[in-house]
């Protein structure tokens, strides 16, 4: 089977998305299949292109094209990249060699269009892996009106890539059901998680952990946020439980990666005196066990009305540390429902500061219950929700859509010609 993977972001980017991308397709190489990857030249939010046009890494052939020109400066900068970036991928997907089956995610949003294309042009399958939904995420967070012309077209071409896509892989039970809502049929969605890896990514005690070592943690407990501080994430809900503790000596909080919405998160702080943080920028993945272990607890956020069109995805890699984690959200989301059926965190309300502090505390005055939760959350990782149960089953997906498409062209060359 020759797959192609299509994302702006992908090996050795390290966002969630090229990060799984990058798990599949050497999964997929592991398997004897062909991989290729287009991607673009950038490291996400950064200007100008670093990596190399061409290279193949561990069997996996990366074909990069463009460059982001202006990075995360404003919206329309980002959608000069992004159609900068479509042009280039469509010129670069239909001259390749075909493929049987395209995987295209949803950065930049729509890149699924380039997926029926192929489809119409060379008869590949291609399967469109739900990261976000637009323009569902940036009307939730205020950024685009709800019957404008603007959102009215691309929420028709939105359900025209769903529609058309020979199979749509939802990442939980919220998503799925508003993907049902676009009038995709049942039998082409496909749930699967996002992951992490429970032997990539093992506890490190505290001891050993040089995070811990260079913060100066000590015996304080470590509450970390890890990853994309993006629109559709409260930021307001952690900033008001932060400064009811500021002076409280037991806890210390850490904010670790980028986003638009990081920079609101520390003027916040800072404009109420607050101390007891520290922040850092994303970090390797090769660190990425002993970050997440450094931290004694971990937060996730989601503002309301958010659940179903995006799941974060950190929530995974927090299981694997076998740390407990704190989510501020709706208990209908996905990773509500993940932490309270498997006992591994708390679930907070947004707007509830009072009560994010009061979980904070808690899990201080209980380091006993604290180790206990991060255990079953690790253990819950091992049985049901790591990399190999999700690769085995994007595995057996794209085998299927692989084989209904050499059948099909198989019954395609046996009819007779009609006069």
């Amino acid at each position: 089977m020759r797959v192609l993977i299509l994302n702006q972001c992908f090996y050795p980017d390290v966002v969630a998305t090229a990060q799984h991308g990058w798990d599949l397709a050497r999964h997929l190489r592991s398997k004897g299949h062909e991989v290729t990857a287009i991607a673009s030249r950038s490291i996400y939010g950064a200007k100008g292109a670093t990596l190399a046009r061409n290279e193949t890494v561990d069997g996996v052939r990366i074909v990069r094209v463009g460059a982001s020109i202006f990075g995360k400066s404003s919206i329309v900068a980002r959608i000069f990249d992004f159609a900068f970036f479509y042009v280039l991928a469509v010129w670069t997907a239909i001259t390749l060699p075909k493929h049987d089956v395209c995987v295209c995610f949803t950065t930049p949003p729509f890149i699924a269009v380039v997926g029926w294309i192929l489809r119409l042009t060379r008869g590949t399958r291609y399967v469109y892996w739900v990261m976000d939904l637009y323009p569902d995420l940036p009307v939730a967070c205020g950024v685009m009106r709800e019957r404008s012309l603007a959102t009215r077209f691309f929420e028709r071409l939105n359900r025209f890539c769903l529609r058309r896509a020979n199979r749509v892989v939802v990442l939980g039970r919220c998503m799925e059901q508003r993907v049902l809502d676009k009038g995709v049929s049942a039998s082409n969605i496909v749930r699967i998680n996002v992951w992490s890896d429970q032997e990539e990514i093992r506890p490190v005690t505290p001891e050993a952990n040089q995070f811990r070592r260079e913060w100066g943690v000590g015996s304080r407990l470590l509450v970390m946020y890890s990853g994309n501080f993006g629109i559709g994430h409260d930021v307001e809900t952690i900033a008001d439980g932060v400064i009811r503790l500021r002076d409280n000596p037991r806890i210390l909080f850490a904010f670790v990666g980028g986003g638009k919405r990081k920079s609101e998160l520390i003027s916040l702080l800072a404009a109420a005196g607050v101390s007891n943080f520290i922040e850092g920028p994303y970090q390797p993945r090769e660190r990425l066990d002993e970050l997440l272990s450094a931290a004694d607890v971990h937060i996730a956020s989601l503002k309301n009305g958010v659940e179903g069109i995006m799941v974060p995805s950190k929530l995974y890699g927090v299981l694997a540390a076998s740390r407990p984690i704190i989510f501020i959200g709706a208990r209908t989301g996905e990773v509500a429902r993940v932490i309270e059926e498997e006992r591994c965190g708390v679930v907070i309300a947004c707007g509830d500061g009072s009560a994010f502090a009061s979980a904070v505390t808690n899990f201080a005055a209980d380091r006993a219950e604290t180790e206990r939760s991060g255990a079953r959350g690790r253990a819950a990782l091992t049985s049901t929700w790591g990399a190999s149960h999700a690769l085995a089953k994007w595995t057996t997906l794209l085998e299927s859509v692989s084989t209904d498409q050499q059948g099909a062209a198989r019954t395609s060359s046996s009819q007779p010609n009609s006069r």
